[in-house]
């Protein structure tokens, strides 16, 4: 686990048109503010990352195809420092997934669709508030070759 990472599970309501997928309310308590949404689409096997918000929470959730989001925590005070996590996230496998400021991800699409992967910001997308590394960085170690499941 790393520290300020939260998973909440999220809810699903099906009936004969559909369904509909709930993702945030103002009213919950992971809620702080509410910066901007966005889709993120991705083709299978394709890697988004890595990137890290200097001041921006991050809250995923997988509404097609399936991911697998990898986290590290490089921060000198975190308790976590050093550790790798990594989440499976589907509409099978629903859940929100809160990321603090200063924590590396990246995600890859699984599977052999491609996947639409919403967040909801607690900041507007500013392009010098985000860092970027390349997805093979030596400085974060792990593999998106390898399959950890």
């Amino acid at each position: 686990m790393i520290e300020g990472v939260k998973i909440t599970k999220l809810k699903q309501i099906f009936d004969e048109r559909g369904k509909v997928m709930h993702m945030m309310r103002c009213d919950q308590k992971i809620f702080t503010k509410f910066g901007e949404i966005y889709f993120s689409c991705t083709h299978p096997n394709v890697v988004k990352a890595w990137h890290l918000h200097k001041k921006m929470t991050l809250n995923y959730a997988v509404i097609i195809g399936e991911i697998k989001l990898v986290l590290y925590d490089d921060r000198n005070n975190s308790k976590s420092k050093g550790n790798l996590m990594e989440i499976y996230s589907s509409p099978e496998n629903y859940k929100l997934i809160t990321v603090p400021p200063l924590v590396w991800n990246g995600f890859k699409t699984v599977g052999s669709k491609s996947a639409i992967v919403a967040n909801c910001s607690t900041l507007p997308h500013q392009s010098n508030e985000i860092l970027r590394k390349k997805p093979d960085d030596d400085s974060i170690p792990y593999n998106w070759n390898l399959k950890n499941r």
